[in-house]
């Protein structure tokens, strides 16, 4: 099966499980955005090229476990 989604990392947010941290945003601002109240959102959850090792380091960093990256 072959479709643009093939090989692309997509990002899943646990909002209840997220603190505030931003430790994801500051990693990777590019994906992880925070909103008014310091929790974490995505634009969009499929990770740009080329910022997939940023995007799984800033999902690891997260102190709740509230980010994982999957393949899409």
């Amino acid at each position: 099966m072959s479709d643009d989604l093939s090989g692309r990392l997509r990002i899943v947010v646990d909002r209840p499980a997220c603190c505030g941290y931003g430790v994801c945003a500051e990693i990777c601002p590019e994906v992880y955005k925070l909103d008014e109240n310091g929790f974490v959102f995505l634009n969009d959850p499929l990770v740009p090229a080329g910022l997939e090792e940023k995007a799984r380091e800033g999902a690891e960093a997260c102190p709740q476990s509230a980010l994982k990256a999957v393949a899409a």
